[in-house]
């Protein structure tokens, strides 16, 4: 199972980034997706998530309304499009694939927020 996370950055507060991750050697498709990100000195925490089959989404309150998660079968990547980002959005931010007891996850890749 392989990841490639793309899309993060430096970006200044009210920026926008969309980040991907692509993933095989699992069939993606059948996997809930989910992203996470870990600050410096916390816990890593649960951001957002998209189910099978039926494509709902959930979003930790702190960046509902912000952020929104998709995906494309097709290309086996799952998005994270954040928008009116903010200080505290700095973390590693990692995909995670998880059906049943199978649960793989990412490489992260770093997202910070900064003037």
């Amino acid at each position: 199972v392989q990841f490639v996370e793309s899309g993060g950055g430096l970006v200044q507060p009210g920026g926008s980034l969309r980040l991907s991750c692509a993933g095989s050697g699992f069939t993606f498709s059948s996997y809930d997706m989910r992203w996470y990100r870990q600050a410096p000195g916390k816990e890593r925490e649960w951001v957002a998530s998209i189910s099978v089959p039926a494509g709902s989404t959930y979003y930790a309150p702190s960046v509902k309304g912000r952020f929104t998660i998709s995906r494309d079968n097709a290309k086996n990547t799952v998005y994270l499009q954040m928008n009116s980002l903010e200080p505290q959005d700095t973390a590693v931010y990692y995909c995670n694939a998880y059906r049943l007891a199978r649960d793989y996850w990412g490489q992260g890749t770093q997202v910070t927020v900064s003037s």
